[in-house]
């Protein structure tokens, strides 16, 4: 029974060789009947018995049975190539129902498998690219909204302060003055952010690809960022492994290393500590940046790289950050073959990332 539900090669043949086998037997048996008749007819001769009215009676009889036997073999290889190709179409017609139901924007249906035939195998892809447009499809909703949510807060203080100044309730002062610049600044940077965003995404498709040495390339990043490190007394230890060797677009590999790098300034406590580590890992290449801090919650950690994601979403908003920075992470090194992960345990927090290596 396994090997019927299995395989749809198996049903297709279970419809078609049913009434071909019917025919077949048919064709035998009135052949045999052929056969039986006349040889019946020769008995009646040699035994000098009339076979005239005997013989139209065998034959009559025959022909009747036959009529019947036909038509209850026709019937049931109907019914049977009926309810098995109504069977096999089930789920393609339930596929058709439900992209309908996908192109109107009801993600939720799914098809029934009850088979792990061909058919059964295609109704379990179509299962999965539901689950996949239905994820694409949230993740949209969620980045609107998230867009909004980040473009409320300047936009309404600018609102406010420049309808204030306009109705003279307050007057304009460099102090108020610089608080509008600031949250110009803040829309100037978020959208940046999202443009970078963009930029990421298509990543795959324009990589100028190059020999890279990554010890070479976070020692040229952490020189721009000494003096912030310097001003907050962040102690910087590094463990650069030489040698190492990479094939990545070096502006894209940069402007990752520099998300790290800000991440690890922005959640780093005065006084605190941050460890880069470049690391051999096989036929891979590992930066770590590890920082002191109070760290990232369980629940949160599997999130940190989705987009707009942030665990605490108020500090992230006076740090300057929207929850993109990660997120550009993410798609530059995959984009390179690479892959991303974080750790986190009270008071210490890793980022990381692996390239292959050249």
């Amino acid at each position: 029974m396994n090997l019927f539900q299995n395989k749809l090669l198996w049903k297709l043949l279970l419809i078609t060789v049913v009434p071909v086998i019917g025919v077949i037997i048919l064709v035998i048996w009135l052949a045999i009947d052929h056969l039986a008749a006349n040889y019946f007819m020769a008995l009646m001769k040699k035994y000098e018995v009339s076979p005239t009215d005997i013989h139209q009676m065998f034959l009559s009889s025959i022909h009747y049975y036959l009529i019947w036997a036909s038509l209850a073999a026709l019937g049931l290889a109907f019914l049977l190539s009926f309810f098995l190709t109504r069977r096999v179409l089930r789920p393609l017609s339930q596929m058709n129902k439900i992209t309908r139901d996908i192109a109107a924007g009801d993600f939720h249906a799914r098809v029934e498998v009850v088979t792990r035939d061909e058919v059964g195998q295609l109704g379990l892809a179509f299962n999965r690219m539901a689950d996949s447009l239905e994820g694409i499809e949230q993740l949209r909703k969620n980045m609107v909204a998230d867009v909004a949510h980040e473009l409320r807060t300047p936009l309404t203080n600018l609102r406010g302060y420049l309808e204030a100044l306009n109705d003279k309730v307050i007057e304009p002062s460099p102090k108020t003055l610089q608080m509008l610049q600031q949250e110009n600044l803040r829309l100037v940077h978020l959208v940046d952010s999202l443009q970078q965003l963009a930029r990421a995404d298509a990543a795959r498709a324009h990589l100028n690809r190059e020999k890279l040495d990554p010890a070479e390339e976070v020692r040229q990043m952490l020189g721009l960022y000494s003096a912030s490190f310097q001003d907050k007394d962040i102690t910087v230890t590094t463990a650069l492994k030489e040698g190492l060797t990479v094939f990545a677009d070096r502006d894209k590999l940069l402007q990752a290393l520099r998300n790290l790098l800000e991440n690890s300034f922005k959640y780093t406590p005065a006084n605190g500590n941050v460890t880069i580590a470049v690391s051999a890992l096989q036929d891979k290449v590992e930066i770590r940046f590890t920082n002191s801090g109070p760290g990232i919650g369980e629940a949160d950690l599997p999130f940190i790289f989705e987009r707009f994601f942030r665990a605490e979403r108020s500090r992230s908003r006076d740090a300057g950050g929207a929850g993109i920075g990660l997120s550009i992470t993410k798609e530059l090194i995959e984009a390179h073959g690479g892959k991303v992960g974080a750790e986190s345990s009270a008071g210490t927090t890793s980022v990381w990332i692996t390239l292959p290596m050249e």
